[in-house]
């Protein structure tokens, strides 16, 4: 009974916790767009060492989201591998339940086929 608590647990914070990722990096990303938007409305008027400065800026905040972004995926990639391992000790451990889990979502995978062509 543990192993299943275990193994769900597990997936549910693995779920949120890339949730939580994402949402930090679509807000990173959603910020650089902003601030470039408003570097761009504001470019008219500066002057060349101005606007020097503000690329600067701008690449320094592109990059901070880029390395944002690689770190979710390598995030993501590494609790996947987690919720696959706790997966196969949980099938390991429980050969005939995943077996069983298996035959009913198969059967009611062919019940909604079947219903969906009539």
């Amino acid at each position: 009974m543990s192993s299943i608590q275990t193994g769900k647990s597990s997936s549910d914070n693995v779920i949120a916790e890339a949730g939580q990722a994402r949402d930090k990096v679509i807000g990173d990303i959603k910020g650089v767009i902003n601030e470039a938007e408003g570097w761009l409305d504001n470019a008219g008027g500066q002057t060349g060492e101005n606007i020097r400065a503000v690329k600067e800026k701008f690449f320094s905040t592109l990059d901070t989201a880029k390395k944002d972004l690689i770190k979710l995926e390598e995030d993501l990639v590494d609790r996947t591998k987690k919720a696959a391992k706790v997966t196969d000790e949980y099938v390991q451990d429980n050969p005939w339940k995943a077996v069983g889990a298996g035959a009913v979502v198969g059967v009611l995978f062919g019940l909604l086929l079947a219903s969906s062509r009539r």
